[in-house]
């Protein structure tokens, strides 16, 4: 190749020198060389392909580096769209509250004063946008800290805004004595031919010590204490202050009044609506009692929300429920019925629905026979649409030697009567059992009469008598 190229142009064959017009491209050559096989050069790839592609594969590679347009970071061409997406520090985003367009590098300070977010008021922890919080703080929050309304005539008090009211009606004469004094430094300021006046040399003055807790005088009283005769020749502006104070006290004074006379009204009418509350929830109980009696031994119990409790149980929370009290009959055994759903670490039941009949206290306990003897039916529905629905039920007898079947000494018997095991809760999902985010619980009870009282060997029989 070293002796072609030193050659000149020259002929590699004859040697014979060649002009530039009988030199022409080898397409032949040309063909060869671009069909050779090549390795992509971007690490990470290893696609193979003729050289005459590479260019176009280059382009399209996911492995050849390329620049983010918005944060000019280097990165593979398969991670681009993620990135963007994703992890660029200058990708656009937009606000939750307010809806503004902004980097994402920008978006925590934004949040920290976008007047549209959510924020909770520190002393009441009322929920409200940013920018109705100060509003909030200084005309509406009960709990906000603020100064006493005369704290210009010198009260130090502060207080929480649903507490100031009370403080005006407690210091309603040291305020007055406060504004006194105040008029008597603006008059002594104003007006020279006014005498200075002590204002501590008098048993009747301000005295600066604790405040008082009530109203001590009334608007009669409250004139001589402003310390200037009324005959003083004091300037207009002064004697209109003077004027105010004293329209000022007796308004407080009335005031003070009609606030004792409502709390007093409010008392009486708080103790009418507690009576009317406690008669509401008798006549509550008492309904709840008689549509109890019309059951006639049959119960079908709405477990509402079931999926919160499944969601509690799958938690390893206790769930118990009881449902409302229900009767045999009329008269009848009182029952009720205990659901159990056994959280995943119980022993030997874990995941299963357990189902109990308590025994309950009732109207007709004094006239029925105990224990209560009878057959008892649980069932949970299956709520399927169609014809064939396939209800699962257990049937249990009574064992009247057992505790759960005396008669209860306290409003329900601690002690239940039913199956630990009572259901599994995947096979809920085998049927139809939960429908509307409820499950269906019914209980069919038939009782057996004891009537072994009749027949005691002591009992004879009274004959009936002839008719008259």
């Amino acid at each position: 190749m070293k002796s072609y190229r030193d050659a000149g142009h020259k002929c590699p064959v004859d040697n014979e020198m060649l002009t530039e017009a009988q030199l022409f491209p080898d397409n032949f050559a040309k063909r060869e060389i671009l069909s050779l096989t090549v390795k992509c050069p971007n690490k990470g790839c290893y696609q193979k392909m003729e050289l005459r592609h590479l260019e176009e594969h280059q382009e399209q590679c996911e492995y050849t580096f390329v620049d983010c347009h918005q944060c000019d970071a280097l990165l593979w061409r398969k991670e681009l769209q993620e990135h963007m997406e994703s992890d660029c520090p200058k990708r656009r985003v937009a606000c939750e509250n307010c809806a503004m367009l902004m980097a994402f590098q920008d978006k925590k300070g934004h949040d920290q004063n976008c007047p549209l977010a959510n924020v909770t008021c520190e002393y009441c922890n009322m929920e409200l946008i940013r920018e109705q919080m100060q509003n909030h703080y200084n005309l509406d929050c009960p709990k906000a800290p603020v100064p006493c309304t005369f704290s210009a005539f010198g009260c130090p008090e502060k207080m929480q805004r649903n507490d100031l009211a009370m403080h005006l009606q407690d210091y309603t004469q040291a305020h007055m004595r406060m504004m006194a004094q105040t008029l008597r430094s603006i008059s002594t300021g104003l007006s020279s031919h006014v005498p200075s006046i002590d204002i501590l040399n008098s048993e009747d003055d301000f005295q600066p010590v604790t405040l008082p807790g009530s109203l001590q005088a009334s608007h009669s009283q409250s004139s001589p204490a402003l310390g200037v005769p009324p005959s003083c020749d004091c300037s207009p502006l002064i004697q209109n202050l003077r004027e105010t104070v004293q329209q000022l006290e007796g308004r407080l004074v009335r005031q003070d009044h009609q606030i004792r006379e409502l709390t007093a009204k409010m008392e009486t009418q708080s103790g009418q609506v507690g009576d009317l509350k406690r008669s509401a929830r008798a006549l509550e109980q008492r309904v709840c009692e008689l549509e109890a009696q019309q059951c006639n031994g049959i119960f079908i119990w709405r477990v509402e929300n079931f999926a919160s409790h499944l969601q509690a149980q799958a938690e390893d929370q206790p769930v118990v429920l009881h449902s409302p009290g229900f009767y045999t009959g009329k008269p009848g055994y009182k029952l009720c019925l205990r659901l159990h759903l056994q959280s995943p670490s119980a022993q030997r039941c874990s995941n299963y629905i357990s189902l109990f009949v308590h025994t309950m206290q009732g109207e007709y306990d004094s006239y029925l026979s105990w224990p209560f003897q009878g057959t008892i039916r649980l069932s949970i529905l299956d709520q399927s649409e169609g014809p064939i629905r396939q209800n699962y039920e257990e049937i249990m007898e009574s064992k009247p030697e057992l505790l759960a079947f005396q008669r209860p000494t306290q409003c329900r018997n601690p002690k239940g009567f039913g199956y630990v095991t009572f259901l599994h809760l995947k096979a809920l999902q085998q049927r139809t059992y939960v429908k509307d985010d409820m499950l269906l619980v019914r209980c069919e009870v038939v009782t057996r009469s004891d009537l072994n009282w009749m027949r005691k060997d002591d009992f004879q029989a009274r004959s009936a008598e002839g008719g008259l």
